[in-house]
């Protein structure tokens, strides 16, 4: 009857109070039926891996994060056992989804637990951070340019492949470190994408040589993301001068239908065929480009916002989503017998500055 009462808010309505026989039999069937409604709560548990020692990682805090409107929320803590098994207790449902959570040599690790998977025996694996570089390299390069009649509008993106089993964590002198010519006047917009994580903003710091900014976001072993987002004025045909600060293996320049891009030291790739976007191969670290034609702006701001000297230092969990291009643009094979080199989205990133309920999480991946 308690139970009754706690369902209905107060007292039983009249006639539930003293009922017997088939209505008492009713109520208990009632009762059970109130328990099976109940939030239930969900036992998160498994085993942090050290991906560099490949042992289990002990002593290590594994934190539980739940996915809400506003962001991720802290939803308790624990630290794993000398054998790296951790359990944690997932008050409430876990309809949606669940993120777990743990930080070594200052870089933080997360797996994603997605609604109706399995919440035992997973696996967390981390990484022993160093500030040397390593195996982690830049394998693509690609810096798409979109002249339109409010100005020119550049998007790179770099694709960081790590294939050792360390994490190059350098947070004094960055691990990207990238051009932006004074026509962007610091504004900038940075997505950073850790291996299977998620889309983190990042901030921009200037260095102490003019227009190079850097970028301070661990690359771990696998493949991880960047994509900068910048706006210059836009004269057609004037030159265009750029470089390329951190060392990459390709690097490719990119207009789209209906915009000539000339200048030296260029191989001309051609054009994709599905999209028609034209390729071109960039020999040197420097180059001088002319651009002539435009496109159509987008609906939104083509200012890329995000003035790198205003911007919250830490990472927030955004959605970068492609604005005006979002198909992939493939980069066909045409020079030393390469088949393909690979399918890369580029996005354009909304110039509407985070919202104040957007996290500050600073879990980078």
């Amino acid at each position: 009857m308690k139970l009754l009462s706690a369902a209905f808010g107060g007292p039983l309505p009249d006639g539930l109070g003293s009922v017997s026989g088939r209505g008492l039999a009713g109520i208990r069937l009632l009762s059970v039926f109130l328990l099976a409604c109940a939030p239930a709560s969900a036992t998160i548990s498994g085993t942090v891996m050290n991906g560099t020692t490949r042992q289990p990682q002990a002593g290590i805090t594994v934190s539980l994060l739940k996915m809400s409107a506003t962001g991720p929320e802290e939803a308790g803590d624990g630290k794993a056992d000398a054998q790296g098994k951790f359990s944690l207790n997932a008050e409430g449902n876990t309809q949606g989804p669940t993120l777990v959570r743990a930080t070594l040599d200052g870089v933080t690790y997360t797996k994603l637990i997605p609604p109706g998977t399995p919440t035992e025996g997973l696996t967390l694996e981390v990484f022993q951070a160093s500030k040397q570089q390593g195996p982690a390299k830049v394998s693509k390069h690609l810096i798409f340019f979109e002249p339109t009649a409010q100005g020119l509008n550049v998007n790179e993106t770099y694709l960081y492949v790590n294939d050792g089993n360390t994490t190059w964590n350098d947070p004094a002198g960055g691990t990207l470190q990238f051009f932006l010519p004074k026509g962007a006047n610091g504004k900038v917009k940075i997505g950073a994408t850790a291996p299977g994580g998620m889309p983190l903003q990042e901030s921009a710091v200037q260095t102490g040589k003019p227009d190079i900014y850097k970028v301070s976001f661990p690359v771990r072993p696998g493949e991880t993301r960047f994509d900068l987002t910048y706006s210059t004025p836009y004269t057609e045909g004037a030159p265009y001068d750029g470089k390329v600060v951190t060392k990459d293996d390709n690097t490719y320049l990119i207009v789209p239908k209906g915009v000539t891009l000339k200048g030296d030291n260029l191989n001309d790739m051609g054009q994709e065929p599905r999209t028609e976007a034209h390729l071109f191969g960039l020999r040197d670290a420097a180059y001088s480009i002319a651009l002539t034609g435009q496109v159509e702006p987008a609906s939104d701001n083509p200012d890329a916002g995000g003035d790198s000297g205003s911007q919250d230092p830490g990472s927030q969990i955004t959605e970068v989503m492609p604005r005006l291009y979002n198909q992939q643009i493939s980069i066909l094979a045409i020079a030393l017998g390469i088949l393909a080199l690979g399918f890369v989205l580029l996005y354009r990133s909304s110039a509407s500055s985070p919202s104040p309920k957007e996290t500050n999480e600073r879990g980078r991946g």
